[in-house]
């Protein structure tokens, strides 16, 4: 695996000087976690489990930054920092020790998500700016055939709706 890598880095090295230039990535989007370990819910099982927070965060920070390619215009940048995430469903405990890692979604147990966010233009003047608590009290009702057999699919899909309605795309004419 290291080898691998190692021989990924020269070639990357290698390629301009062979005329050949890595593609630029497109990020128009950074994301940051603000105490991640004081997060209300971000586990895989009712005892914690550091591995798949940062896994959980990971898909999160994935998902805005190929949602912001859609609603964040060329050369603007939106960097968006999470204070708090509870993701949708609990554990319960008192089922006994083979529930331990099972998440009950029942509609009392909504996803939230607390974020800041910031976006500027390409010179660097700030546009829009501001802190959303993110809810959805109705994430049961609303049917969608996208993620649904992602562990996060809520939380997503809540993102999703802040992208709308914060970052509409324009009408094509």
């Amino acid at each position: 695996m290291k080898t691998n890598r190692f021989l990924l880095g020269v070639l990357l090295g290698l390629a301009p000087m062979a005329g050949f230039a890595a593609p630029a990535t497109d990020v128009r989007a950074e994301v940051a976690f603000l105490e991640p370990e004081k997060f209300t819910d971000v586990r895989d099982s009712y005892m914690n489990s550091d591995v798949k927070r940062t896994t959980y965060l990971d898909q999160l920070r994935d998902h805005i930054i190929d949602r912001a390619r859609s609603h964040v215009p060329q050369g603007y940048h939106l960097a968006v920092t999470f204070t708090d995430i509870d993701m949708a469903g609990d554990f319960e405990p008192w089922r006994g020790p083979q529930w331990d890692d099972v998440r009950v979604v029942k509609d009392i147990y909504p996803p939230r998500l607390n974020i800041a966010f910031r976006l500027t233009d390409p010179e660097g003047n700030v546009v829009k700016e501001g802190k959303r608590e993110l809810r959805d009290m109705a994430f049961l009702m609303k049917i969608s055939m996208s993620f649904q057999s992602d562990s996060l699919r809520h939380e997503k899909a809540l993102l999703d709706d802040w992208f709308r309605a914060e970052f509409p795309r324009p009408r094509k004419k």
